[in-house]
Formats: C-alpha cells, sequence, structure tokens
C-alpha cells in the first residue's frame, strides 16, 4: 500500500484554544478583581483617616468587601459617623452598603438600613430616623463630585422624649438632588440643587404643616461655607459673611386644595434673620390666612387697634370684623397683587417678604421666624 493511502492524522490542539483563553481571562479577571478589592481597602483607610483629621470620625463594627465578579461592594454594619465640634454629634444607623460597577466605577450607589439614631455623642440619642428605602448616589469625575443624590421612601424622624418618640416629620417620599452650578468658583461655590416632598408633614414645627404636602422645588445655593464640622449656627454665620444666598428658580407646593407657585431669592441678616422676598402665586389664600392663625393676624399690631376702636364705637362690630378678616385681608391684597388663573382657579399674586425674620405677605405680617444664630 502507497503511502498516500494513509489517512492524515488530525489536529485536535485547535478544539482546546477557545476554552484555554477563556480560562486564562477568567484568571486574569479574578486576579484584576481582588488586586482592585486590596485597592479598595487601602484607598477606604486612607479616606478615614483623612475624614479623621478634619474631625469625621467613621466607624464600623465588621467591613467587608464582596461583588465578586462585576461589582465592587463595601458592607458596614452598624456605621457610625462622630462629628467634632462645641458639641460632639454622633450618628449610628443598623448597616450600608456601598457598591459600583467594575465597567463603571465613576458612579458610586450606597443603601442604607434605619435606624438611624443622631444627638451628643456623650449623652443618649436624642433623635431617631427611619425609612423603608434611603438610598445615594454619587457620580465622580477627574474634577470632583459632578451630581450626588439622595433618595428616601416613607421616611420618618422623631424626637426621643422620657423614653417615647414624638413624631417630627414624616413623609412618602423625599428626594435631594445637586450638581456644582456652572458659574461655581473655587472662592466661591455654588450648586444646584433640587427637591421633591410627597405627603410630608411635620405638625410639631408649624401647624401648617399638619396637613400633608407635596413640593417639588429647584434653585442654587450660593457661597457654600466650609462644610468642615462645626455647629450648625457657626456655619450658617459663615454662610452669611460669605454674602451666601439661595436663589429659588422655581417652587410649587400643594396641600389640598391650596396651590402656591413661587420664585426669589432669600438669605441671612447680621443677625441671623431670614430676609428676602419671593413672588408668589396662591390658589386658596384665605385658607392658608385661617391655617396661619387669622385670629392672631388681626389682632395685632395696626389691624388689632382699629377692630378695638370698632368695638367701642359700637360693642360686637370689632369682632364681627375679625371673624370676617380673612376675606378682607385677601381683598386688600387683590388690590396690590395681581388675580390670575394658576392651574385652571382663581389664583392671587403677591409679593412674600423676609424682613430680618419678619414675614409679610404684601404689607400683611403674618408671623416672625426666629433667628437661625
Amino acid at each position: 500500500m502507497s503511502d498516500s493511502a494513509v489517512p492524515a492524522r488530525r489536529r485536535r490542539w485547535p478544539v482546546f484554544v477557545p476554552f484555554v483563553v477563556v480560562m486564562v481571562l477568567a484568571a486574569l479577571w479574578t486576579g484584576g478583581w481582588f488586586y482592585l478589592a486590596g485597592k479598595a481597602r487601602g484607598m477606604i483607610d486612607d479616606w478615614r483617616a483623612g475624614e479623621a483629621k478634619a474631625g469625621r470620625v467613621f466607624d464600623c463594627a465588621t467591613r467587608s468587601i464582596g461583588g465578586f465578579p462585576f461589582r465592587m461592594e463595601v458592607r458596614c454594619t452598624q456605621p457610625g459617623v462622630a462629628l467634632a465640634g462645641t458639641t460632639p454629634v454622633a450618628l449610628k444607623a443598623a448597616d450600608a452598603l456601598v457598591a459600583w460597577q467594575i465597567y463603571q466605577p465613576s458612579l458610586l450607589i450606597g443603601e442604607f438600613t434605619g435606624p438611624l439614631s443622631l444627638g451628643d455623642a456623650s449623652k443618649p440619642a436624642s433623635f431617631s430616623a427611619n425609612w423603608r428605602l434611603a438610598q445615594a448616589s454619587a457620580r465622580l469625575a477627574p474634577s470632583g463630585v459632578e451630581r450626588t443624590s439622595l433618595v428616601f421612601e416613607a421616611p420618618a424622624l422623631a424626637r426621643i422624649e422620657a423614653g417615647s418618640n414624638v413624631e417630627v416629620l414624616k413623609a412618602a417620599h423625599i428626594e435631594l438632588h445637586g450638581r456644582p452650578n456652572t458659574d461655581s468658583r473655587p472662592d466661591r461655590p455654588a450648586i444646584d440643587m433640587a427637591v421633591q416632598l410627597a405627603a410630608f408633614s411635620a405638625p410639631t414645627l408649624h401647624p401648617i404643616f399638619a396637613e400633608p404636602l407635596d413640593a417639588d422645588g429647584t434653585g442654587v445655593l450660593h457661597a457654600l461655607p466650609d462644610l468642615s464640622p462645626k455647629p450648625w449656627p457657626v456655619l450658617l454665620k459663615e454662610w452669611q459673611a460669605r454674602g451666601g444666598s439661595l436663589e429659588i428658580s422655581k417652587l410649587r407646593v400643594q396641600q389640598g386644595d391650596v396651590i402656591a407657585v413661587g420664585a426669589g431669592t432669600l438669605a441671612l441678616t447680621a443677625r441671623g434673620g431670614l430676609d428676602g422676598q419671593m413672588q408668589v402665586t396662591v390658589v386658596g389664600l384665605e385658607k392658608v390666612l385661617q391655617t396661619l392663625g387669622i385670629n392672631r393676624i388681626v389682632s395685632e399690631g395696626d389691624i388689632g387697634s382699629a377692630l378695638g376702636a370698632l368695638n367701642r364705637v359700637m360693642p360686637g362690630l370689632g369682632d364681627f370684623a375679625r371673624q370676617n378678616a380673612g376675606a378682607g385681608i385677601v381683598a386688600g391684597l387683590g388690590a396690590i397683587g395681581q388675580r390670575t388663573i394658576l392651574e385652571g382657579k382663581p389664583a392671587l399674586t403677591v409679593p412674600l417678604r423676609f424682613d430680618d425674620g419678619a414675614v409679610l405677605l404684601g404689607p400683611v405680617m403674618i408671623g416672625r421666624m426666629a433667628a437661625l444664630f
């Protein structure tokens, strides 16, 4: 038999090439992931050391890194934050998870498990917060943080008094977003802000917040101060000294049948009083005045004196005028404001002014806010 009749032996090694390539890539990926995990541990330790020098001490009962193969997850059980200052503040939660995708490392996402306790570091907690979901995200760039977001589902905050919880505020949903403003400068930083509230109520803060409301607003916070740990009054005083202001470009609030939209600029005076003006358009202004306490409003100042004079002329006349003062004030505001239509309903546009803490709707003083520092 001739040699040409012997069949050629088939090469089998090409069959194994793809398998070998996959195994090599898997080994490289695994090695790379564990290398990055080690780097992440070092970066976290360096970050904690830097924060501690600035007066912000972050701690965990236990810390672990997982998420292999496509995510990097840092889990912290019983996370705590201690903020140095005149009155040291401590926050402590049940659990925290921060994660980012290997192929998208610039996006950090954090989830937090309540309850969260807050108070003086040397005393029992003064406040307790809880929620169904709390999530934070940050997109990073070589120049710094591009944007940050906070989302809360069913948050609630309570003040702890004599072993019981007194509700301070609650909501169905809260969203906060921030990003550097295009006009921001190193010597005068500014951030664009957006906030959304759904079914928000805070009855202990003011009667006007007793009924749930929805709100949606955007604006710019100008001249941010140094955010190193310090008491809020000191932080606000530094912001005022830098000429800080809050420019509200759009704000819409709805509470039952009452709807209000507005825009304006607010700041603080040297004594810590709120100062500035907003132009607001309101549906159901009379109901707002009633909630603010129309009887108190009309009993103070020049209005109260005038009503007292009416009672002296004809007993009961001043009381009758007081009972119907809501409609009268709205009619008077109509003379200086502008009647319009808002979302298909009759509305009135008037200036809402803040004069070193005094709150005025047109010429009518409707309240006074305590100084913030």
